[in-house]
């Protein structure tokens, strides 16, 4: 008996694909104030092999916080480490440059897939009589790209999880029921798809989010500034996914509108 009823549990359980995805922004959803010098609002996607992220993606950045900080409670927030605030202000310079360096050989290191939707907020208000909302609407596109990102490599029959940070209790639930509504069957498809959210707290010190989070404000600056010098998004053009000839605009990378 025991043991059928265990047969049984084995059964509901969902199969998990290989892959984990996390997932911030750069800018903010507003379409009635929109920032002038930073009129975009980018959702960067990090797409990960579990068995990559967890052997040498953590253990690296968690021996970086180490060797800096000696300890590895520092969260890396892409605006605390430009801005100098928190954990960064009392960084000396040659510490801060050493910091940098080892940041960016890391993360030029990462073995990961990048998406980014970037969203034209000045153009988008203009075109629209009602916009999409930015975040939501990147979700969409970008969930659309990542399942075909598990159909070419086998995974879209099973779980896929996309970790998102916290924004606020009602932005939080908003994204859920938007989320939700996309994954359902509300895409490009027309049919469920095989990922669900975590929505993890803002404190939450996750090595994949926090890359994420260093992603997302060099990829904006690129689409806003094509020909400006950005060597962030320099090391970032090796990760975005390409399609069969090499493309990434419309792939890995989708400006909109």
């Amino acid at each position: 008996m025991d043991g059928k009823l265990e047969d049984r549990e084995d059964v509901r359980m969902p199969i998990y694909s290989d892959y984990i995805i996390y997932v911030d922004e750069s800018g903010d959803h507003s379409l009635s104030s929109i920032d002038p010098q930073y009129p975009v609002f980018c959702l960067s996607f990090c797409v990960f092999l579990k068995k990559v992220y967890s052997a040498q993606v953590t253990p690296a950045l968690r021996q970086l916080k180490f060797a800096t900080f000696g300890h590895d409670m520092v969260v890396l927030h892409e605006h605390d480490i430009r801005k100098k605030k928190g954990a960064f202000s009392m960084m000396g310079k040659t510490t801060r440059e050493n910091f940098m360096s080892d940041l960016t050989t890391i993360i030029d290191q990462a073995d990961f897939t990048l998406f980014a939707m970037v969203i034209d907020k000045r153009r988008l208000s203009a075109r629209y009589v009602n916009p999409a909302h930015p975040y939501h609407f990147s979700m969409e596109l970008g969930l659309e790209r990542l399942y075909r990102f598990l159909l070419n490599n086998g995974q879209a029959d099973k779980l896929t999880y996309v970790v998102c940070e916290s924004r606020g209790k009602k932005e939080d639930c908003e994204l859920e029921l938007a989320f939700r509504r996309i994954q359902g069957g509300n895409n490009y498809f027309r049919k469920p798809l095989p990922f669900d959210i975590i929505i993890a707290d803002k404190k939450t010190n996750s090595e994949g989010l926090q890359l994420a989070d260093l992603t997302a404000r060099p990829i904006g600056i690129s689409v806003l500034n094509p020909g400006k010098l950005n060597r962030a998004r320099a090391i970032l053009d090796g990760k975005f996914y390409r399609d069969g000839a090499g493309k990434i605009e419309g792939f890995g990378l989708k400006v909109f509108p």
